[in-house]
């Protein structure tokens, strides 16, 4: 029997659209334009999810939500919008959200959500406030509630990882994280938050390396109405949202200097004020960082305050590279297979032989975020038996070609007088450029350590633009 969806939400065109996809995949759609007509077709139905939005006209989704959740506890409720704010997040996974979206909504990932929902044990559905599944993000940063699923892996680098934080997570030392981009720091940080006596607290992330100055302050330590153009209410910063809990700070090394300051007194004297307020607030928080670059030579460049630095130097943690942990390569080849066979409903046996053996000779720059957009993109293109190498990206089948060297070989043959084979037009003038400028993008990520947000400022070119060279180099040769 098809699972029962009910939408309530006042956009017609979007409840038409979403109704319409979600038919298409099975299930069975009603819709509702308004909360209180939403809430009396609930109460007629015997619905299995709710997608509803969070500002209606007649009632806040958030007061939907809690008379589902009153009178159908076990229902499943998503809370969509177009205002991306944490706070409401947080809420509305405290109140026993299943998950909170953001417009514009992507169908797929709709989708993708309600068969996750669907397939979760029905206990883990109305698990207690204590332990929500997810928050949705905000600008700058993302409140991770839930239990991320994950493989330890067994090379020795990775065991010592995790004696290390099962040395320090019970304690309430301050944390720095070192690695290489997408080799899971924020797993890490959540790992030893759950691990702690703060696990039942919240664990709140932020990105600092997607921050502007201006907007620092007021994501780290909130504004009150009418300090800033723009600031129309009262905002609860990050510390704030992490107080009891943890505090997990991505690219630290990216605030400035004024933004530290204002971070070492809040971590000295344990109290913070709002942007434009005056009233001191005191908090609790543990605070996890991460970056990958090292904060000791960022602080004798003057990029980085020393003092700040000690204090979160009480515990250190170097997180190995996927290069560096050989073992654990087929562990997670399989690991990222199951989850992308469930997520694209595929009947993919494996990996062929010579597959595996390319996923162990490749340094992985990328690491394990990489590695499972590899995995995921090859069980796509695989309807059926094992993963070929003609679905894996350009650089992973041919690891020791250099598209420079390419382009040299030509130019060398032509002023030997040395023809192509007829009929051969592998390399033209364009080809070459292409595969220079390729080159050129992947030497420049090699020494940022994979920062694709430097290395963009270094080409001069923005991060779309790098993103987008990247992957029509990459299609091109596949």
């Amino acid at each position: 029997m098809n699972k029962k969806v009910l939408i309530i939400d006042d956009d017609l065109d979007m409840c038409t659209l979403l109704g319409r996809f979600l038919t298409r995949n099975g299930y069975e759609v009603d819709m509702a334009h308004s909360a209180s007509k939403g809430l009396q077709k609930f109460k007629d139905g015997n619905f299995d999810i709710v997608l509803c939005d969070f500002r209606l006209g007649d009632k806040d989704g958030k007061d939907v939500l809690v008379e589902i959740k009153t009178e159908s506890p076990e229902t499943i409720v998503l809370i969509i919008t177009g205002y991306s704010d944490i706070k409401v997040a947080v809420d509305v996974i405290k109140l026993g959200a299943y998950d909170y979206i953001t417009k514009p909504l992507v169908p797929d990932e709709v989708l993708k959500v309600l068969n996750d929902a669907i397939n979760r044990p029905a206990d883990s559905i109305t698990t207690s406030s204590s332990s929500p599944r997810a928050a949705g993000t905000a600008s700058g940063g993302k409140a991770v509630t839930h239990n991320q699923e994950f493989l330890v892996g067994e090379a020795p680098t990775t065991k010592d990882l995790y004696k290390q934080i099962e040395i320090v997570a019970p304690t309430n030392y301050s944390i720095i994280l070192y690695g290489e981009s997408g080799t899971g720091k924020e797993v890490i940080a959540k790992t030893i938050h759950d691990m702690s006596d703060r696990k039942d607290k919240p664990f709140i992330a932020m990105d600092c390396g997607t921050l502007s100055k201006e907007l620092s302050g007021s994501e780290l330590f909130g504004h009150v109405k009418g300090a800033f153009t723009g600031a129309l209410t009262d905002k609860e910063g990050h510390f704030e949202l992490a107080n009891g809990g943890t505090l997990f700070l991505d690219e630290v090394a990216n605030l400035s200097y004024d933004i530290q300051a204002s971070l070492l007194r809040v971590i000295q004297e344990r109290k913070f004020k709002r942007v434009g307020g005056n009233k001191e607030m005191p908090v609790d928080v543990r605070i996890v960082v991460a970056s990958n670059e090292n904060l000791q030579d960022a602080y004798r460049k003057g990029k980085f305050r020393e003092d700040l630095y000690h204090r979160f130097n009480e515990f250190s943690i170097n997180l190995p590279p996927l290069r560096e942990r050989k073992k654990d390569i087929p562990l997670f080849a399989n690991f990222f297979l199951q989850k992308a066979k469930a997520e694209l409903n595929r009947d993919i046996e494996g990996f062929s032989p010579e597959v595996m053996q390319m996923f162990i000779n490749y340094p992985w720059p990328g690491n394990l975020r990489e590695f499972r957009n590899v995995v995921r993109r090859s069980v796509l293109l695989t309807t059926e038996g094992l993963v070929s190498a003609a679905t894996l990206p350009w650089e992973i089948t041919n690891p020791s070609s250099s598209p420079l060297s390419s382009a040299t070989t030509v130019e060398t043959k032509l002023k030997s007088g040395e023809e192509e084979p007829a009929g051969k037009k592998d390399y033209d003038l364009k080809d070459a450029a292409s595969k220079a400028e390729y080159e050129a993008i992947m030497n420049v990520l090699k020494e940022v350590n994979y920062n694709k947000t430097k290395a963009a400022e270094i080409l001069k070119i923005d991060r779309k633009t790098l993103y987008n060279k990247i992957k029509s180099y990459e299609e091109s040769n596949n």
